[in-house]
């Protein structure tokens, strides 16, 4: 039943990511090292070729040589590379067209659990949903919180998100552009563990909110000889050190608790 609610939720989650791509704003695609260019110009077929921009942003064009690129939109690339061509003489009215084949700079790594963790080409404004819903949304043992890892110009920070709030609440303006180069990790859900007497003792997947009473039903719920009465959760306190704590069915339950269910006597 678990499984299903999740695998719900990720369908739920690669819906609302393509509604947000399909209404998002169409962006400039921008040159990076590593991208493939086909290049033409009307009129001049001997100009036409299909190069790739290098580490330093530049690209090989004839008559030209070596012209920077990097960074400029495929608009403002092909604005560049027609004022050189008018400038030097050697056409009157150049009409530039750049087709970009292989989007290699532009990339977004989606890792951690997920179904198809990979690198993603970007183009034109993307967010995390848009990126998780390309790598087939969120695994069943991937948790509700996503962590993007940005680097603008050379300062990197770190956003968590929670992507699963968002599409619950439908409040799509809380999501994140991504660009080339950013991290989306999917961490695996918070775990804790059930013994004693109940029918699958071990680790169960702890949701929101969780109560003891609910996480001896995923336990299997009790064997013949198991009781209520006398529960304990051994719990890492904030200091680090173990704790044991007499545990009601209404109390929450927190990451890596150890529940114990024991036998009754009566």
């Amino acid at each position: 039943m678990k499984r299903f609610v999740h695998w719900m939720m990720a369908t739920m989650l690669m819906l609302a990511a393509g509604l947000a791509a399909n209404v998002a704003d169409a962006g400039e695609v921008l040159l990076g090292p590593g991208d493939v260019v086909k290049a033409s110009v009307y009129g001049s077929p001997d100009l036409s070729l299909e190069t790739r921009v290098s580490e330093s942003g530049g690209m090989t064009f004839p008559l030209l040589g070596n012209v920077q690129v990097g960074g400029l939109s495929v608009q403002q690339a092909e604005k560049k590379i027609g004022g050189l061509l008018e400038k030097g003489g050697y056409l009157k009215k150049a009409q530039v067209n750049l087709l970009v084949t292989t989007l290699a700079s532009q990339q977004v790594s989606v890792l951690g659990q997920v179904n198809r963790p990979g690198r993603y080409p970007i183009d034109g404004t993307r967010k995390v949903l848009d990126l998780l819903a390309l790598a087939g949304g969120i695994g069943v043992d991937g948790g509700d919180m996503v962590t993007l890892v940005r680097n603008r110009n050379g300062s990197v920070s770190r956003e968590t998100i929670d992507v699963v709030d968002i599409v619950r609440k439908g409040e799509l303006n809380r999501d994140y552009e991504v660009a080339g180069g950013d991290i989306i990790f999917v961490e695996r859900a918070p775990r804790a563990y059930i013994t004693g007497e109940v029918n699958h003792p071990g680790a169960f997947r702890l949701e929101r909110a969780m109560t003891v009473q609910q996480a001896v039903s995923a336990g299997g719920g009790l064997t013949p000889r198991g009781t209520q009465r006398g529960l304990r959760i051994v719990r890492r306190g904030a200091d680090g050190t173990m704790q044991t704590i007499d545990a009601k069915t209404d109390d929450l339950v927190q990451t890596d608790d150890v529940i114990t269910v024991r036998e009754s006597w009566f």
